[in-house]
């Protein structure tokens, strides 16, 4: 049972990266729309970030007594650039042509192949171009972490550990997006076509731009509530994010807690978008037919 589990995992490997460099020999086909795309992608970037520069020139933190400072903030702000690039590169192509694959029947074909159907539309396709906003992310954070590590007050506690979850729940972020995603574009079976889905996508996310305190005053905390608890969306930045910056020193108990939902709700969130996907097949119609 364990070999067959990771022959299939290492098949999958496989497959993905053949998907991975299938995407980028077309990306190079046409070089000069993907110099554009990266240069277009930057830009965006860096108006992003002379806002936020901009808002720290006239305040310390965001908030009082929350701890987002400028260098935290940069790590909040880096960690959203690489969540929502690896996104915007392995998922977000995928989803949007869902729709058509089951308006030209193309969802057929994929229904045929040896492999699993959700695996196979989900990670089909990779938009290179969208991973300069990762590296942009890593160079931010790299700055960020080297300013931190001269805190004096309250001092910023070096720690492999730290730095390995902050791996884990990046990656639990991408899965809750994934999730997400998964269950949106699930909708087109039944829908028919659903071309709304990335306006529909950027507005939820919207919420998980910014550190969760500024949502926990007056009308905001049942933002809070619902975003946090019903739809985790404002868990995937600020968890990896917080425990790297550490905005408070000492760590408060909650903010431990807080990562322990997260985790449960990723695999909560997973074994649901699994299970709307496949109830969603079930009630797909051949083109054909």
């Amino acid at each position: 049972m364990i070999n067959r589990w990771i022959d299939g995992t290492l098949r999958h490997a496989r497959l993905l990266l053949a998907f991975a460099r299938n995407s980028l020999v077309r990306d190079m086909t046409f070089r000069g729309n993907f110099i554009v795309d990266c240069i277009s992608s930057l830009a965006w970037l860096t108006m992003n970030l002379g806002f936020y520069l901009l808002i720290f020139f006239h305040v310390r933190s965001i908030g009082a007594s929350t701890g987002w400072g400028r260098d935290e903030f940069y790590v909040f702000l880096a960690t959203t650039w690489i969540v929502n690039a690896i996104v915007q590169a392995f998922l977000m192509p995928n989803a949007q042509e869902f729709s058509e694959l089951i308006r030209t029947g193309g969802l057929d074909y994929a229904l045929l192949k040896p492999i699993d159907t959700q695996f196979l539309i989900s990670f089909r396709r990779v938009e290179w171009a969208s991973l300069s906003n990762a590296i942009a992310g890593l160079g931010i954070l790299a700055y960020a972490v080297w300013r931190l590590s001269s805190r004096t007050e309250p001092p910023w506690e070096f720690s492999i550990g730290i730095f390995l979850l902050y791996g884990v729940y990046l990656i639990c972020g991408v899965a809750l997006f994934y999730s997400l995603i998964v269950c949106l574009a699930a909708t087109s079976i039944w829908l028919g076509r659903n071309q709304s889905l990335y306006d529909f996508w950027f507005y939820i996310t919207n919420f998980s731009r910014y550190p969760m305190e500024i949502y926990q005053s007056g009308w905001g905390i049942p933002l809070w509530y619902i975003f946090t608890f019903v739809f985790p969306i404002l868990v995937i930045i600020n968890v990896p994010a917080r425990l790297l910056a550490q905005p408070l020193s000492p760590r408060q108990g909650w903010e431990w807690g807080l990562a322990v939902f997260a985790f449960i709700a990723t695999i909560v969130a997973l074994i649901l978008s699994r299970w709307v996907f496949q109830r969603a097949l079930r009630s797909y119609s051949s083109a054909s037919s």
